[in-house]
């Protein structure tokens, strides 16, 4: 059977087929190891706060390994210095063909030791996210990287709540969202948590909190928590010290202290919300409004 197109007629075949699509193994899970997976706001600084996140429990003492999910591949150069490899930039490069691969080929290690993989994305227009997630995951247990790993944060594209890039939360035992005190972000918030609230009905993942960031205040962030049964597990300010952080290539634990910059409170907050994250965060009852209700909600009066 055919389909006429703007060019003819054109075969009627399964829509991506030949490109990359998610294909999630429903027994591929991640053992013995804490994981986390952070969401939020494009822009709103989610890999600021996974690699500080990663850090902070480096400093605990605990052997983390941090995943990017995101094309850009820029999750973990603050804690590698650079632009590393991506996982599927790998494979194609060895033809998929895995059994070639050596661990050092797509992992690097960062900072104080954390483990640091981008998992990167298809070529655009290509396919999905969600299988390169799966083909990461499988790979690093294919090594045994996840046997001694303590914590996986996987650091994730956006507000994209799409089944690719909702992947990681099949794997992971607490979802955190990264929000600011204006309206997009908590508009953003809102749906992510929709998405996770999906994903719990068939996995393990729960929503653990949310990370207030680039805020002065938390007043729209707190009141709207309050109405669905969010909790606010750290605060980071607006801080200048912390936006160079990112230009220097560096997590906020190697910056030089200056008065006044807020760094030190930084830093505590990210260690105590290791220290509360590792202790374990109760599961929330997390009731999303509906837009057109969170709409009315934030609105004026």
């Amino acid at each position: 059977m055919s389909i006429q197109g703007a060019e003819g007629v054109l075969p009627k075949r399964p829509d991506g087929e030949g490109s990359v699509q998610v294909q999630l193994d429903p027994d591929l899970r991640i053992d013995g190891a804490r994981v986390f997976a952070v969401y939020g706001k494009g822009g709103i600084g989610k890999s600021t706060t996974s690699s500080n996140l990663s850090v902070a429990f480096s400093k605990l003492g605990k052997r983390v390994l941090q995943i990017g999910c995101d094309p850009k591949h820029d999750s973990t150069f603050t804690l590698t210095k650079c632009l590393v490899p991506t996982v599927i930039d790998i494979l194609e490069s060895v033809d998929f063909h895995v059994e070639e691969l050596r661990p050092s080929d797509y992992v690097y290690e960062g900072y104080n030791g954390v483990l640091c993989v981008e998992a990167g994305g298809p070529p655009a227009g290509t396919g999905c996210g969600g299988y390169v997630v799966g083909q990461t995951v499988k790979l690093l247990k294919q090594h045994h990287l996840l046997e001694e790993t303590d914590v996986v944060i996987f650091d994730v594209l956006g507000d994209v709540v799409c089944g690719g890039f909702a992947a990681p939360l099949q794997h992971a035992e607490r979802a955190l969202i990264v929000t600011a005190n204006d309206f997009d972000s908590i508009f953003a918030m809102n749906r992510i948590a929709t998405a996770i609230l999906a994903k719990s009905r068939h996995y393990r993942v729960r929503i653990g909190g949310l990370i207030a960031n680039r805020s002065r205040e938390t007043d729209e962030i707190d009141r709207y928590a309050d109405a669905v049964g969010l909790k606010r597990l750290a605060h980071l300010p607006d801080l200048d010290i912390i936006r160079r952080s990112r230009l220097k290539k560096a997590t906020v634990f190697e910056m030089p202290d200056e008065p006044g910059s807020g760094l030190k409170e930084a830093q505590q907050q990210y260690l105590q919300l290791a220290d509360q994250l590792w202790a374990g965060v109760d599961p929330l009852d997390v009731q999303p409004m509906r837009d057109r209700e969170l709409f009315d909600f934030l609105g004026f009066n």
